[in-house]
């Protein structure tokens, strides 16, 4: 590994800033960097998924870890600082240009990658929404994903508490998710207006006899109307008032109260 350059100099090199319209902001720490890159877990010679890895920060990481990156970057003034940081790592690094969301993902890897990345606020939800909906098993090992603070306990949220809700049971009805560490906002260049978070999701085992989309209809109702009770809520289900009722989940409950595991039970009823 050629000696690399502090990441300020990369950027004052190339004349990078953050574009806002993109959703960007840079991390510098690299110490930081290093332990987002070991939450999931000995990536030597194991392939990682980067989105929006900018000018480089979290790839130097990943790519000192020992991992295979692939790292795909809609803004094309950051390709020379990529380019020149796979020089430094030979044959470890590949850059594609373009839309994470609409790029083939699986296509690009042979086994299952790691997926960790700094995501651009603009798109993160929607990244992940698409990653978690993905057949199961997953084509992915991991997510190691930094968030706003207020969508990363969205994710890993349990019932009964403001932020639970839909995001909350789609991360955890067939995998694991938890905060595997806050990050404050002067950490980053520009700082953004909110905290963030790094969240490290794991696939699990699929509940036998449950259909997604079931699932997720059932969840859009309920969550849609989350200050009415069930029996209001989920008539826009045909048959999940009586489900519910026949499980001894009581109708006059709100969304909030009903656990993950309730809702996949009822999703199974009616699947």
């Amino acid at each position: 590994m050629t000696k690399l350059p502090p990441l300020r100099e990369v950027i004052a090199k190339h004349g990078l800033s953050a574009s806002k319209a993109l959703g960007q902001n840079f991390l510098f720490d690299s110490q930081l960097l290093d332990r987002i890159a070991r939450v999931p877990g000995d990536l030597a010679g194991q392939e990682v998924f980067e989105v929006g890895p900018g000018p480089g920060g979290l790839t130097r990481a990943l790519l000192g870890a020992g991992a295979q990156v692939t790292a795909v970057e809609r803004d094309r003034r950051c390709i020379p600082a990529l380019e020149e940081l796979g020089e430094a790592f030979p044959g470890q690094l590949k850059v594609i240009e373009g839309d994470a969301l609409e790029v083939d993902a699986p296509a690009l890897f042979a086994g299952k990658p790691h997926i960790a990345s700094n995501l651009p606020y603009n798109v993160g939800t929607a990244l992940l929404v698409g990653w978690l909906s993905a057949e199961w098993e997953p084509w992915w090992a991991s997510l190691t994903l930094m968030f706003q603070k207020e969508v990363a306990e969205r994710i890993v949220a349990t019932t009964d508490s403001d932020h639970y809700g839909r995001l909350a049971v789609l991360a955890q009805w067939r995998s694991s998710a938890r905060i595997a560490m806050p990050v404050h906002r002067s950490a980053f260049t520009p700082p953004p207006k909110v905290m963030s978070a790094v969240v490290h999701i794991v696939p699990g085992d699929e509940p036998r006899g449950v259909k997604f989309r079931v699932l997720e209809k059932l969840t859009a109702a309920a969550f849609g109307q989350r200050r009415k009770m069930l029996r209001q809520s989920l008539k826009a289900v045909p048959g999940a008032v009586e489900a519910a009722e026949a499980l001894g989940i009581d109708p006059t409950r709100r969304a909030e109260t009903v656990s993950v595991a309730e809702f996949v039970a009822l999703a199974r009823a009616l699947s």
